[in-house]
């Protein structure tokens, strides 16, 4: 079974299994896929958390493809440029593309199929031609004036027609398609050995032509970013080359006969597992899961966890995240008490794990600017100009019981001008760095950024049961905990979990700049009904009523103890695709 947010991925991953491919292989042959399909939503740029469970091992992993802060990118450099933020768009905010080393990772250490057998259909789109969908449209034609004043080289990829592409249009991306193959070529010409293939082709991205490309782009190249003024970027070749994905433990919680599996607190993954921590014991199973009781309660949870995310998480090789009291249950039963009748509508509520006092950001503890343009998480181009990317996602489960998660992102084609010769743009995700001093999450070379990018997979009984995950930014773990918690308490297959009526608060400062926030607010589908919405206005929380089909783009695949595999998409943007046999 394969489920992605994009049918041509999904379709991808289908064949790649039907050739005899694991779901490892699978994966990683609809990631490359989607960095062509999706270009406003991932890209070679961006980067890929993964949670696996191999089947053979008999263990679980996150291979982390999360790059890092460039060596010149210190508190002191943005100080010197008179910043408090790190733009969200440009070249300072780029990290090391970690996105290639991820899934090359996954392949050579899991996978079974050669380099040229998973990254051969992503080079048929890119120099064949894909469809173009309607959020591309938009996106190119939004930002379509910035291109043509100040990033001519992409206009010369997105504009090449004089304007954006027409959906439903052929596009082609030949200078992606001949890295790719150039990548490729290189690889078979290093020798005839599978894992020395991969090996050659992870060089020539990180220390080869593509690093070189990106060296010298950056290096010659001020840009126009968020904050109106050019900047040159800090990345350069010498980053790439240190750099290398790597494997880890997941974070973990038992909830409900399931060992739920995360990355750790360098992104926001632990926050579903502290919000399932504080909502054990709350008789969730006796609530309609479409009630204002049900939705008060997990959104007043998500108020607290997210608190805590805003406190504490950060680069574990760089702070001491105390994650194991995070998740405790003595911790968690200390503050759920902190959950009323009436929705919290003041300021953050961290609290005080083993000890430890908090402290937020100036922008997370001040007065935060509040979102003027509506945007709840998808992929949008707000009214002021400012670009926001999104993510993609995909879940794979096989015969033998191997099992994936991974969400890709960033490297949007909106958000950073794009690379010559290589068809792609880099990364923006150093924005979610704070440039505070002491904080978990503050800026130093070499760390991860505090990342939302959050996929998801959960045990049981001695095996890889579910697999899931949505895009959506800071909104991730709420709309998959919500299908997460209906497929568990409420029996709902997971086609049913995916459909029901989403919601999400924003109560807490967005990762994303200018780190806006709208304390007490929830934004919830329409369909979800007037008597809820009402029920929860009456709680003293602020609704923001918004489409009927408009929040989250779920897939999920499980692994029954029936012996069945299962795999659902999401129906919202009619985009998303579930494919098995």
């Amino acid at each position: 079974m394969a489920a992605s947010t994009h049918w041509l991925a999904s379709q991808t991953a289908m064949a790649v299994l039907e050739r005899g491919g694991n779901a490892f292989d699978a994966a990683v042959a609809a990631g490359f896929v989607l960095q062509v399909v999706e270009p406003h939503l991932n890209g070679p740029g961006g980067e890929v958390p993964i949670v696996a469970w191999a089947a053979r091992q008999a263990r679980p992993t996150v291979v982390c493809g999360q790059g890092v802060a460039p060596a010149g990118a210190s508190l002191e450099a943005f100080s010197d440029l008179g910043l408090s933020l790190i733009p969200g768009t440009g070249l300072l905010p780029a990290c090391v593309p970690g996105a290639f080393g991820g899934w090359m990772l996954l392949l050579q250490r899991y996978g079974t199929m050669r380099l040229a057998d998973v990254l051969g259909y992503a080079i048929d789109y890119a120099n064949g031609g894909f469809p173009v969908v309607g959020r591309i449209t938009d996106t190119i034609s939004a930002v379509s004036d910035l291109f043509r004043t100040h990033w001519p080289t992409s206009a010369a990829t997105w504009l090449a027609g004089g304007a954006a592409p027409s959906a439903g249009s052929k596009f082609t991306n030949p200078d992606l398609g001949q890295a790719y193959a150039r990548i490729l070529a290189e690889a078979q010409a290093a020798s005839a050995d599978r894992d020395t293939q991969i090996d050659a082709a992870v060089h020539a991205f990180y220390q080869g032509f593509v690093a070189e490309a990106i060296d010298a782009f950056v290096a010659a190249s001020p840009v126009m970013d968020s904050t109106g003024d050019e900047h040159r970027g800090l990345l350069r070749g010498g980053d790439l080359a240190a750099w290398s994905a790597t494997e880890e433990a997941p974070a973990s919680l038992d909830y409900e006969g399931f060992t739920v599996l995360k990355p750790g607190p360098w992104g926001q993954g632990p926050v579903f597992l502290q919000q399932l921590a504080l909502l054990r014991g709350m008789g969730l199973a006796e609530l309609d899961p479409g009630s204002t009781e049900f939705a008060h309660l997990v959104v007043e949870s998500a108020k607290l966890a997210f608190a805590d995310r805003e406190a504490f998480y950060g680069d574990p090789a760089f702070a001491d995240v105390p994650l194991a009291e995070l998740l405790s249950p003595g911790y968690n039963d200390g503050r759920r008490q902190l959950i009323a009748d009436r929705a919290d509508v003041g300021p953050l509520r961290p609290g005080c794990p083993g000890g430890r006092e908090p402290r937020l950001a100036r922008i997370a503890a001040a007065d935060v600017p509040t979102a003027s343009d509506g945007s709840v998480g998808e992929p949008t181009v707000a009214r002021d100009g400012r670009t926001r990317g999104d993510t993609c996602h995909v879940d794979v489960v096989d015969r033998w019981g191997n099992i994936v998660s991974a969400t890709p992102s960033g490297g949007w084609l909106q958000s950073s001008p794009t690379i010559p010769g290589l068809g792609f743009c880099l990364g923006t995700r150093g924005q979610m760095f704070y440039l505070d001093r002491g904080l978990p999450n503050s800026l130093a070379p070499g760390k991860r950024p505090r990342t939302t990018l959050s996929p998801t997979l959960a045990l049981r009984d001695g095996r890889g049961s579910l697999a899931f995950g949505t895009p959506g930014g800071d909104q991730q773990d709420q709309w998959s905990l919500l299908f997460f918690l209906r497929h568990v308490h409420h029996r709902m297959n997971l086609q049913e979990a995916i459909d029901a009526p989403a919601w999400h608060t924003t109560h807490f400062p967005s990762s994303f700049y200018p780190r806006e926030a709208n304390p007490g607010r929830i934004h919830i589908e329409g369909r979800a009904g007037a008597r809820t919405v009402a029920g929860l206005r009456d709680r003293g929380h602020e609704v923001s009523v918004e489409g009927d089909w408009s929040l989250g783009r779920i897939s999920a695949v499980s692994n029954g103890a029936d012996g069945l595999l299962r795999a659902g998409a999401n129906p919202r943007g009619m985009q998303g695709y579930a494919a098995g046999r």
